[in-house]
């Protein structure tokens, strides 16, 4: 673990509500994907849960920049993040957190919410990119299509990756496109999509609610509880 100052790149819009913010560092993070970092605004008070933030790598780790990416409010962690210019410093610290890609997993699943999507996609850029055999499922949820962040990038790496699988659901409307499934992740839907469930280290990241309900769902469903990894996401 180190602490860096991370010079800004650019910000990018993933969807109305998500976006990402690329940085520039002085010397590489060797983070593997999975792993988050915190955002240090505020760096006499370390304790500040204002304006220091845990976010995840939304990147590869073999990128030349490093990302992260935030559902943004109206606080004053986002406020500042969101004004940030080109060339200005940021202090981080990383690499943080254990809920990581083990290559020797090789068949994996993903079950997630909403912006929990960010380490996925740090992980399928690096799997896919390095051409790694690993057999990778995703279910992602959110409440209208317009808020699947990162569709385009998943969907280029679906076609690109045999061995990556994407199922989008939505909740709250009928979806337009065809790859995307009204409702919610429930068993159902994993058994037709994924019978091989119970062979597969299931992570799940999102919200604590959602964690929750998607952890008892496979633990009632027959999965073994030490194939079962997850990650809560606070303060989104």
């Amino acid at each position: 673990m180190q602490e860096v100052r991370a010079v800004f790149k650019e910000k990018l819009i993933r969807t109305p509500t998500v976006a990402s913010f690329r940085f520039n560092l002085p010397q590489r993070i060797g983070f593997i994907p999975g792993q988050f970092l915190q955002v240090i605004f505020d760096s006499e008070r370390r304790d500040n849960k204002d304006l220091n933030k845990y976010l995840s790598f939304s990147c590869s780790p073999d990128n030349p920049y490093i990302e992260v990416t935030k559902r943004l409010s109206q606080s004053d962690f986002c406020r500042r993040l969101d004004s940030l210019k080109a060339g200005e410093e940021v202090l981080i610290k990383a690499p943080l957190g254990s809920c990581i890609f083990k290559p020797e997993e090789q068949k994996i699943a993903f079950l997630i919410g909403g912006i929990g999507i960010t380490p996925v996609i740090s992980i399928v850029e690096y799997t896919t990119g390095n051409n790694l055999p690993n057999d990778i499922c995703l279910f992602y949820s959110n409440r209208i299509e317009e808020e699947i962040a990162f569709k385009k990038e998943l969907d280029a790496w679906a076609a690109a990756n045999p061995n990556f699988k994407v199922f989008y659901t939505v909740s709250e409307c009928q979806p337009k496109e065809k790859n995307c499934i009204f409702g919610r992740i429930d068993r159902n839907l994993i058994l037709r999509y994924m019978p091989d469930y119970k062979e597969r280290v299931i992570l799940i990241f999102g919200p604590p609610k959602m964690v929750e309900a998607m952890q008892e769902l496979c633990l009632e469903s027959g999965c073994s509880k030490d194939k079962i990894k997850t990650e809560n996401f606070i303060g989104y």
